[in-house]
């Protein structure tokens, strides 16, 4: 690479943590993290240590989000949980239970018009997409169900990313066949479908730019768009990976560059603009990297925003790119 990678601001570790699976921030000087033991860790990030930390179960934690005054868990398995804030800690409120088996991670969905709306996107069964509104989380949930009698063999629902064009709400899902489909979420229809390689793990889009990258087993990672009248799939470039396989795609806040999580236990930056590799991160020395979040501002320790990274060898490392 052309420029030598930079050195953590800082690496968060203890001996209970174990291996992350995932991570998020809350209002940038917390942050969460999921483990495979089933536990949760809140790192205090102005003085760098676990303030709390406690059990879900016995199952990996997939994913976690946070509203300002919500936590959402999922677990391996599918179940969902939505917990209030306390002055000690969390309260456990909803628990959706799930039939999933996958690897497929829960988005949510912020709508920009409102602070309140979060549409909770998670893996319901072997293919299917539940929609949750955060706000109403006692009703049921609006369903994604593929018809297998009009569709070709999909399998699992492995990855999707939920964005918004022309003031309409569209879901793009990666299943274990290769397929991507297109769900308008305004009539519950398929607007395109289209096969890109077997196993997808993860996708990530911008809808202000008009390209979204994907990444799985293989040693590329797939970009593509969409033909903006029809919403037709438009599959574009391919960027060679040295290394094969990504457990997580990410596209930053700003739409400067985007990050890649390896099994190789490398973090991969590239250019949003013109998708040249920048530099390869190489902190995580054993295990592959499981998770990378972005905080939405700048965080105080710090004084500017900051990516964290979860890898299996037990560590978050924590990284100022912007300077």
């Amino acid at each position: 690479m052309a420029v030598l990678p930079p050195d953590p601001v800082f690496t968060l570790r203890c001996a209970e943590m174990g291996p992350v699976n995932s991570l998020c921030f809350h209002q940038n000087e917390r942050l969460l993290a999921g483990t495979t033991k089933g536990k949760i860790f809140l790192w205090d990030l102005q003085t760098n240590r676990s303030s709390l930390h406690f059990e879900i179960g016995q199952e990996p934690i997939t994913a976690l989000h946070h509203t300002d005054d919500m936590l959402i868990s999922q677990e391996k398995g599918g179940t969902i949980t939505l917990w209030s804030m306390t002055n000690t800690g969390y309260k456990r409120e909803v628990v959706i239970p799930a039939n999933y088996v996958g690897y497929c991670r829960s988005v949510l969905y912020s709508n920009a018009s409102s602070n309140d709306d979060h549409m909770l996107f998670y893996p319901c069964d072997e293919n299917s997409i539940g929609v949750l509104h955060t706000n109403d989380a006692e009703n049921s949930a609006q369903m994604l169900i593929p018809d297998d009698a009009q569709l070709p063999k999909l399998g699992t629902v492995n990855c999707f990313k939920p964005f918004e064009h022309a003031s309409q709400l569209f879901c793009l899902a990666g299943y274990e066949s290769g397929h991507f489909v297109t769900w308008d979420l305004s009539s519950g229809m398929i607007v395109d479908i289209a096969q890109v390689e077997a196993d997808p793990m993860a996708v990530d889009y911008d809808a202000l730019t008009n390209r979204g990258v994907i990444g799985g087993p293989g040693d590329k990672v797939t970009t593509f768009s969409f033909q903006r009248q029809s919403m037709k799939f438009q599959r574009s470039s391919d960027i060679a990976l040295k290394n094969s396989g990504l457990n997580c795609i990410r596209i930053r806040n700003d739409q400067k560059v985007f990050c890649s999580g390896g099994w190789d236990g490398r973090v991969r930056i590239f250019s949003w603009k013109s998708l040249r590799p920048l530099a390869v991160l190489t902190e995580h020395k054993s295990g592959a990297i499981m998770d990378i979040a972005y905080s939405t501002g700048p965080v105080l320790q710090w004084k500017a925003p900051i990516m964290a990274v979860a890898g299996m060898d037990s560590q978050i490392s924590l990284w100022n790119l912007y300077n």
